[in-house]
């Protein structure tokens, strides 16, 4: 597991000629906060300003030194993928989380990702209330309601949270996880 700000300011090196290329500016996920889409390398232009990206898919390793991608074809510009439905890290970070009843619990520090680069949880800065989640500052994206895109505001369910810890980043299969049944008791 690691912080999206890990990555930031990571060169970017290519796997085909050993260049390096850039340098991690910002990280977009998608709208639903469950995967990271792309790498934001910056923007460019003076009057058709255009952003410089790098689409997941064309990212090899998220290394601990560097990002390693193909090649220095990876690079791509906003003209050319649908980036509208992306948001951009920086522009999570800060955002308040709550609960559905509209208690203030805190706000949104960091995505936490897995190797792959899907977000798992999210960490916590300015927590408002005690307990497991003060303890860990960090929750989990499955208790997540609403993700806040609408309002700015992040709602949580409160009582998975508390119970609820990060996900194992080798399991992969959370989103294809049914909820397990309590069994049936048996006559004997």
């Amino acid at each position: 597991m690691r912080l999206g700000k890990d990555l930031i300011g990571k060169p970017i090196i290519t796997i085909d000629e050993g260049r390096h290329i850039g340098k991690v500016k910002d990280l977009y996920v998608d709208q639903n906060l469950t995967q990271m889409t792309g790498i934001h390398l910056g923007k460019e232009g003076l009057i058709r300003r255009k952003e410089n990206l790098i689409p997941r898919e064309k990212v090899v390793v998220f290394g601990v030194d560097a990002v390693l991608v193909e090649s220095h074809t990876s690079i791509t510009d906003s003209n050319e993928v649908e980036i509208d439905s992306w948001i951009k890290l920086d522009g999570l970070i800060g955002r308040e989380i709550d609960t559905p009843g509209g208690t203030k619990l805190a706000v949104l520090g960091d995505i936490i990702l897995d190797i792959t680069g899907r977000v798992i949880g999210f960490a916590l800065s300015k927590v408002a209330v005690d307990g497991p989640i003060a303890e860990t500052r960090a929750i989990s994206r499955e208790v997540v309601v609403d993700n806040g895109n609408e309002d700015g505001v992040m709602t949580i369910d409160l009582t998975r949270a508390e119970q609820l810890g990060l996900p194992d980043e080798k399991d992969t299969s959370l989103e294809e996880a049914e909820p397990v049944e309590p069994a049936e008791p048996t006559a004997e």
